[in-house]
């Protein structure tokens, strides 16, 4: 399937817009109060895969640079794929950031955090903005290029916290925006996967105060989230919170999720459903 431009008639089937944007200058404060708590043996600690602390850190700001228009990153080159780009250009951020101490870091990380708060706090949700491959539209509405943005710097900030000994954020706004945000996935998760038109699949994430549904629906142009008329779902899948968000950025397999979840009807949907990606992976 190829992404779906900003303009096409299938758009819809992202569902309604999440508006992410007063949740930066929190998730900042939140990574700085994290970050200004750790003891120098901290950012030497595996975070993501071959990554540190101090590289997740840095990696993060070169997401804010990145957004703020002066990442200094390298054009893709020929036959490279989107995911190489990115992995590269990610690995090349952090390796010349590796002197940096953590002080420097952190006011980096403030400065430019803030400036890109303040920049989202005004952006137009309905213009059309950087793809997600994850969902299938390039371009995206900004309002899920904004939103998809708020999950890189949450999940990033989870690595961070698991690292050095602490848990999920339960802090339950931005958790449950990240969530639906991740589930906006569904449609091109499904995209291979068929099923009589009007078939619904639904898919709950939930725990302590956060519960967040998406029912996706089979219909003549693919899967969507669009509102469609009630009723049973074929399949229904529970997830907690904890599992569907590293199910989404591949902290754990589907097979794992698959094993955690509650499934009411049709398990191959439902298996299905369990192999959302909600990052480019």
């Amino acid at each position: 399937m190829s992404p779906e431009p900003l303009g096409a008639p299938g758009i819809s089937r992202l569902g309604d817009s999440i508006d992410a944007r007063a949740l930066f200058g929190p998730e900042l404060a939140a990574l700085l109060d994290t970050l200004r708590g750790l003891a120098p043996s901290d950012w030497r600690r595996p975070a993501a895969g071959r990554w540190t602390v101090h590289d997740v850190a840095a990696h993060l700001l070169g997401d804010y640079h990145g957004r703020l228009g002066h990442g200094g990153r390298d054009d893709i080159a020929d036959g490279e794929t989107l995911e190489a780009f990115i992995h590269r250009t990610n690995q090349d951020w952090v390796d010349r950031h590796v002197g940096h101490c953590p002080a420097s870091l952190i006011a980096a990380l403030a400065a430019a955090g803030a400036r890109l708060a303040r920049r989202y706090a005004t952006a137009d949700l309905d213009v059309a903005a950087l793809g997600v491959s994850w969902a299938g539209v390039d371009p995206a509405p900004a309002w899920l290029d904004i939103a998809r943005e708020l999950t890189e710097h949450w999940t990033h900030r989870q690595q961070i916290r698991h690292a050095t000994g602490r848990g999920t954020d339960p802090e339950p706004r931005a958790l449950a925006t990240v969530l639906d945000t991740f589930l906006r996935a569904l449609p091109h998760t499904l995209r291979h996967t068929t099923a009589p038109l009007g078939t619904q699949v639904q898919v709950v994430a939930a725990g302590g105060t956060v519960a967040v549904s998406r029912t996706a629906t089979a219909t003549a142009g693919g899967w969507s989230l669009a509102p469609a008329p009630s009723g049973r779902p074929t399949a229904s899948v529970h997830l907690d919170t904890e599992t569907a968000w590293r199910l989404c950025t591949r902290h754990i397999d589907p097979a794992e999720a698959s094993s955690r979840a509650h499934v009411r009807g049709e398990r191959r949907l439902a298996e299905a459903v369990c192999r959302i990606v909600s990052i480019i992976y």
